[in-house]
């Protein structure tokens, strides 16, 4: 969506986007001077802020945004004379009149005149507010906020995350000012370091990441014609090494003159041509390089251009800190690490709910009351941390506090009051387990609903969202020392580091953070138990499953007598995953499908591989969930472990059973299958006509009253396919009548069944008779 530039704006428009970023700078530098009143580098920040908002607010003839602006800089120019020593009580009062600015510049229902009439009183009690505790006096109770109309509610993009603060019902805690909204696309800023930057549009930086991808890959295209040129050198030079030959064959023979001077002129020609061809080619091989290191350069930048500083993420949750423990009454600071840290800009749009829930968290059930810190000899002000940092190729959001921790009984007894486990299953919980409960929907340790916590939502929002990025969460928390939570997220949506492994000759890629070890075992390591396969992993049994299996793509085949093996899930959904072998990892460019495609079962997206060839990323908690439906469902299939293909195996017909019915369905499949059939199964005529064009089968046996599609038009569509028509079709119904079973038959079917009259014998009976046995 494209949006006006500067020069499209109006004067007052211009203020308010100017007034964003100054009223940011102010709360940054009046939270640093709580904790260092007398740091001059941020005494000059403020006062840079208040003069140049105290200048756009005249221009614009925003007279109470003047006053205020001027009251600010008056304070602010007694601190920097040493006249006067910022205290709590002043930074309480300062921080309302920089949320006061932010409500002239963005006032309530889009009333421009509303500071002159609605919030006149709020202006007169802050020009009173502030020379009061300058002068050493307290502060007047602060008028309640005022809206041109009470029964309209602010807009929503008007409210930050810090606004959970201003929703708590205290007349002593004023409205904290809304985080500064994006800025205009197209306009120019200045960032912190100084350097000019411009912003762009997210839909140009895709489009523009999509097309230096594409160029990435075709300035690849030139290394196998390179190749090619230097194959076309060799056989020249052979040419040349075979005339040299003949030459020399003929050197006993008498030549005339005009055949010696043939070969004296073919010779020369050839070696200009080689000498030639060897230019050309040198020139190329250096073409070549600029360009591959020129596209990977252009890919680099357009990627980096994705990323944001940590620090555009946390803006206001410090002043948010502060004013959540000023309600509930505790002294809390936050502190940040990792401002710097470089983050995908949709990783770091959707963290921003999930980190002020752990953050307010933190301030009501982790930190202590002042009293309560000093009796265990803690500082009264508590610190909460918050922390981004780069690990593994991962990104790492830690919140952890210095207050009492989580009280594991307690989460114990929740547990079993709102009936999530018997008492007798409680009690064997680890702590990790126990923990785990807590971001589960409406848990709270609480029981009372307050403004800040109760009804369980928090956690929630943070689980939620790391299963949307498909990152994880731990929790650990020592008693009296306070708690931790550590979130693990990929570094950007848009590229993912892959493990590359081959399956049934095709590549495919698995998310290396969703990877948790890479094997290769020789055959005598595979057990089998219970008809299952496992081997030993980390001191325990891992089950073992074929990837061609879960893709549906053929038989899995040892090569030299030891298994690849992927091992994915955890704890005791833990699985490996037998594959042809491993390519090597790689950073694939993510290309999102087609939605038009809907959900594929078992992938999670596609990608373009450095030659241009497209492969598939795998969805590992999708394949996760196909293994324990084969598994339940006792259709799991054993990895060969020997080096030749089984011939049985290899050759067993294939059936595609389509029927609506699940009873039915998996009646006709174990039939089918104790008799030695590769079954597959579709639960209607659309998801079978889809299985047939997808997939190779000897027989289709189906039903004909079935959702979307009918199994009349299934078998005319088959019919209608030149490479189907030869397909057998077997058509089973619950429908006797003479005109259905001649209506099935003139559609195309080989075969008309009814549910009603045939018996196990008499189908499989039909079966061997139009397709012969399973091998």
């Amino acid at each position: 969506m494209s949006t006006p530039d500067l020069s499209q704006m109006s004067m007052l428009d211009l203020f308010r986007f100017e007034a964003e970023s100054q009223i940011a700078q102010l709360n940054a530098s009046l939270l640093a001077l709580e904790q260092q009143p007398t740091a001059a580098d941020h005494l000059e920040a403020c006062m840079r802020a208040g003069h140049s908002l105290k200048g756009a607010a005249r221009i614009v003839g925003l007279e109470p945004a003047v006053k205020v602006a001027h009251v600010l800089e008056d304070c602010f120019v007694l601190a920097q004379q040493g006249r006067l020593l910022l205290q709590k009580k002043h930074i309480d009062v300062l921080l309302r009149g920089a949320d006061l600015l932010a409500r002239i510049a963005a006032p309530p229902d889009g009333d421009e005149a509303w500071a002159d009439h609605a919030g006149s009183a709020e202006v007169q009690a802050f020009l009173v507010a502030l020379p009061s505790v300058m002068s050493g006096g307290d502060a007047a109770p602060w008028p309640a906020p005022a809206s041109t109309s009470t029964s309209a509610p602010a807009p929503a993009a008007a409210e930050p995350v810090v606004a959970a603060a201003a929703r708590l019902p205290e007349p002593e805690l004023a409205e904290p000012a809304p985080v500064p909204a994006a800025p205009v696309a197209g306009a120019h800023l200045t960032n912190a370091s100084g350097a000019r930057a411009v912003r762009v549009s997210a839909d140009s930086l895709d489009r523009l990441l999509g097309l230096t991808g594409e160029s990435l890959v075709e300035s690849r295209q030139l290394k196998p014609f390179s190749a090619s040129m230097l194959r076309m050198k060799r056989t020249q030079r052979e040419a040349m090494q075979a005339l040299d030959l003949l030459q020399q064959k003929l050197a006993t023979t008498q030549l005339d003159e005009f055949a010696q001077t043939a070969f004296a002129e073919l010779r020369t020609l050839m070696q200009q041509n080689q000498q030639l061809l060897g230019e050309q080619l040198s020139a190329l091989d250096a073409f070549d390089r600029r360009s591959v290191n020129l596209s990977q350069r252009l890919y680099d930048e357009a990627l980096a251009c994705r990323m944001r500083p940590f620090a555009d993420g946390t803006a206001g949750l410090a002043r948010m800190v502060r004013d959540v423990g000023n309600t509930l009454g505790k002294s809390v600071r936050l502190d940040i690490v990792g401002n710097t840290t470089q983050i995908d800009r949709d990783i770091l749009e959707k963290l921003e709910a999930p980190i002020g829930h752990l953050l307010r968290n933190a301030v009501d059930h982790g930190i202590e009351s002042s009293a309560q810190r000093r009796a265990a000899g803690k500082p009264e002000q508590g610190v909460i941390r918050l922390e981004a940092r780069h690990s593994a190729g991962m990104l790492l959001i830690e919140v952890a506090d210095d207050g009492a921790g989580i009280d594991i009984e307690q989460v114990r007894r929740a547990v079993v009051a709102r009936g999530l486990s018997n008492q007798e299953t409680a009690e064997r919980l680890s702590e990790a387990e126990l923990l785990e409960f807590l971001l589960l929907p409406s848990f709270s340790l609480r029981d009372t609903v307050t403004e800040i916590s109760g009804r369980g939502v928090g956690l929630d929002v943070v689980a939620d969202m790391l299963k949307q990025v498909r990152g994880t969460i731990r929790i650990t928390t020592q008693a009296g020392q306070g708690s931790r939570f550590l979130m693990q997220l990929p570094l950007t949506l848009s590229v993912i580091r892959s493990l590359l492994v081959d399956i049934a000759g095709e590549p495919y890629a698995f998310p290396l953070a969703y990877v948790n070890r890479t094997l290769r075992l020789p055959a005598e390591a595979l057990q089998t138990l219970e008809g299952y396969q496992h081997f030993s992993h980390g001191g325990r049994q891992v089950g073992l499953v074929s990837a061609h299996q879960v893709l549906q793509k053929g038989q899995w085949r040892s090569r030299d007598g030891s298994v690849c093996v992927v091992v994915i899930g955890e704890q005791e959904h833990t699985y490996g995953l037998a594959v042809d072998a491993f390519l090597g990892e790689r950073m694939l460019v993510v290309q999102p499908l087609d939605p038009r495609l809907g959900k594929i079962a078992d992938v999670l997206a596609g990608a373009l591989m450095e030659d241009g060839t497209p492969l598939l990323i795998l969805d590992v908690a999708d394949m996760l969930r196909t293994v324990e439906k084969l598994t339940s469902s006792g259709r799991l299939q054993t990895v060969d472990q020997d080096g030749a293909a089984p011939t049985t195996t290899a050759a067993r017909k294939k059936v595609l059973v389509v029927d609506d019915s699940l009873t039915v369905r998996e009646l006709e499949r174990k039939l089918l299958t104790n008799r030695g059939y590769q079954v597959t199964v579709a639960v209607d005529g659309m998801d079978g006509w889809n299985a047939v064009r997808a997939d190779s089968f000897d027989l289709v046996i189906t039903d004909i009253d079935m959702p979307r599609m009918d199994g009349i038009e299934l078998v005319s569509l088959i019919r209608g396919a030149a490479n189907l028509q030869s397909l057998p079709v077997m058509i089973v119904s619950y429908k006797d009548r003479e005109e259905d079973r001649q209506r099935g038959l003139e559609a195309g079917a080989d075969h008309y069944f009814t549910k009603s009259s045939f018996h196990d014998e008499s189908l499989l009976q039909a079966v061997t008779d139009l397709i012969g046995e399973a091998t």
